[in-house]
């Protein structure tokens, strides 16, 4: 199991359009990848529940995989963030 505290760096955050893209990257994996908000852990790869999160902008997530390509899903999905989803 591997996991990455990353800053959410877009104003929104996470709202439906980066969500969408954030699980696309996350269906990509075999591994069992989550999305920590404080307490709260949610499945990377359920639209409903990255939104449920209410992830905004200027906030650190943690992501979290455990599987085959867990290191790789880990760096994609901190790359994605960090990128700001090109907004």
């Amino acid at each position: 199991m591997v996991f990455k505290e990353v800053l959410v760096r877009n104003q929104v955050g996470l709202h439906a359009r980066p969500a969408t893209f954030f699980i696309q990257k996350a269906n990509e994996f075999k591994s069992t990848i989550w999305v920590e908000k404080e307490e709260r852990r949610v499945n990377a790869k359920s639209l409903l529940g990255v939104l449920s999160l209410g992830i905004v902008g200027g906030i650190n997530i943690k992501i979290i995989a455990d599987g085959p390509d867990e290191n790789n899903a880990v760096e994609s999905l901190v790359e994605l963030v960090k990128s700001g989803f090109a907004e």
